[in-house]
């Protein structure tokens, strides 16, 4: 997920009419915070993260309050707060006030593209606000459905109906649930999730669907996320430096996604290909400095920019120089090669040579072009290198480079040295 929580959720919602909870930001004066008080009685105090990490709720960095001290009290507590759920790590920058909203129901609701049935994929139950992996499975309904017809009231209806919601719920969210594949697809949207939809009763006894928590990834490349005009900084969760000088390179053609997973890592893995990064980055675990996707026929001129960055910040303690990707359908091997080797040549002339050996896996158009020009260059330089095609497994391949990496650990690596001519220190 690139984007939580209901300050900018609410807004991206607005686009397609579907109702929410009243919310204000972390500039609210103390006036406001006391007026959203007085409307609802009760508020929900929440941290202003980057990117998606989850579990806050659990974590205890949610606060409620039905006067103005405790209010104040909750923002300055959670203001700058941080927070830790497996890898991830976040600081909060900011509070929201969140109106509460009475509700004997609670709803979880996503949307997201799914490999298992190669459609977008519908998941709903009517037991939202927890985890939904905590769930009985006859609990919910995980229907896939066509992209060109779109989530049709019917669809939701079923689903309801098949794991046996209240029947007071079905008919006021079969008439907003379609809208949320409206805002998704329109908007260039990869996943959309509301988890909890509270059903609040309306004057009348009519329940309304409002969501009360928004989570969403986008496609970054589809130029229909722009429609939003939504702030880069969003995108960003605690970006480092070299990340930051990564996104500036992004273009309409090329991908130029990374995410820094261990700046201890030995093993430097610019990946083409999200099937191709998500082995990757599962295989190499710790070993991994990086997660990539530098896919999306980059040209050349972008390629050798990201290479050079890439070696600038981290080839100094990378045993193996890996690159992966699967068989390409439309990038240049041979361009993207000769960037990442002409910025290799260039990071040498300038930093001095460092023990390294380059493990390849590709395949595309003009690979064996792209192999003989990225040959010529490491040949050159003393590099080692060991060079896998299309023909080859993928999994294999990264098992390979493990293997590299743990010899390089083992003495491997002042054995190049020594063979290159590279001065250690003692």
């Amino acid at each position: 997920m690139q984007l939580t929580g209901m300050l900018h959720g609410s807004k991206l919602l607005d686009h397609v009419g579907f109702p929410t909870s009243e919310i204000l930001g972390p500039d609210a004066s103390e006036d406001d915070i006391q007026s959203l008080i007085n409307r609802h009685g009760l508020i929900f105090i929440k941290p202003l993260f980057r990117g998606g990490v989850g579990k806050k709720g659990k974590a205890g960095l949610i606060g409620k309050a039905t006067d103005l001290k405790t209010a104040l009290a909750e923002k300055e507590r959670l203001y700058f707060a941080e927070h830790r759920h497996g890898n991830a790590y976040a600081k909060a920058n900011g509070v929201t006030f969140e109106a509460g909203v009475p509700a004997e129901h609670e709803v979880y609701f996503s949307v997201t593209d799914d490999t298992r049935y190669r459609a977008p994929t519908m998941t709903l139950t009517h037991r939202g606000g927890i985890d939904i992996e905590e769930l009985d499975k006859g609990d919910v309904a995980t229907v896939p459905f066509d992209a060109l017809t779109g989530l049709k009231a019917f669809v939701v209806a079923n689903a309801l109906s098949d794991i046996g919601a209240p029947r007071e719920i079905i008919s006021p969210l079969v008439q907003h649930l379609p809208k949320l594949w409206e805002l998704m697809h329109h908007y260039g949207m990869t996943t959309l999730e509301l988890n909890p939809i509270r059903m609040r009763v309306d004057k009348g006894g009519r329940l309304t669907p409002v969501a009360c928590d928004f989570k969403c990834g986008f496609d970054r490349d589809d130029p229909r996320v722009s429609r939003l005009g939504l702030p880069n900084h969003l995108f960003a969760s605690d970006i480092s430096a070299f990340e930051q000088e990564v996104n500036q390179l992004r273009t309409h053609q090329g991908q130029s996604d990374v995410f820094v997973i261990n700046e201890s890592g030995t093993i430097l893995a610019p990946t083409f290909g999200g099937g191709a990064n998500s082995l990757v980055t599962e295989v190499l675990g710790d070993a991994a400095i990086i997660s990539s996707d530098f896919g999306g026929n980059p040209p050349y001129e972008k390629m050798k920019a990201v290479a050079s960055i890439c070696y600038r910040h981290f080839l100094q303690q990378t045993n193996v120089l890996f690159i992966i990707g699967g068989k390409s359908n439309n990038t240049d091997i041979h361009e993207t090669f000769r960037g990442m080797g002409d910025a290799l040549r260039e990071h040498f002339a300038t930093h001095g040579p460092v023990p390294l050996y380059v493990v390849v896996g590709r395949g595309g158009p003009n690979l064996v072009r792209g192999m003989g020009n990225l040959a010529e260059t490491l040949d050159s330089l003393g590099v080692p290198y060991r060079f896998f095609g299309f023909d080859s497994a993928i999994s294999e391949v990264v098992s390979y480079a493990r293997k590299i990496d743990a010899w390089m650990r083992e003495g491997g690596r002042q054995q190049i040295a020594d063979a290159m001519g590279i001065r250690t220190a003692a």
